[in-house]
């Protein structure tokens, strides 16, 4: 359980540095991150970093594919959670 927090936290904070870091190179006409790999991001763990990236730097906001797609994928995660935790307490597995 303790890995799985580490995870979750990291992921998060990495999700919160890509939409910092593409928001930047937005600003400076430079090569961007993907929107793919931002929300492969948010897929594997990392949406409430990049939700909470999205709308502290003012990026990706008028793209109903963001403002939409990440928190349809956190919802399915938190249901995701809570099904899991639901499952093992029963002691199913």
């Amino acid at each position: 359980m303790k890995i799985l927090l580490w995870y979750l936290l990291i992921i998060n904070a990495l999700g919160f540095a890509v939409m910092l870091a593409d928001k930047r190179k937005a600003k400076k006409n430079k090569w961007r991150i993907p929107e793919a790999r931002l929300m492969g991001v948010a897929t594997i763990g990392g949406s409430i970093g990049v939700l909470a990236g999205m709308y502290v730097f003012r990026h990706k906001t008028q793209h109903p594919k963001f403002t939409i797609g990440v928190p349809v994928i956190l919802a399915a995660q938190i249901v995701l959670a809570v099904f899991l935790i639901s499952w093992f307490s029963k002691g199913s597995l």
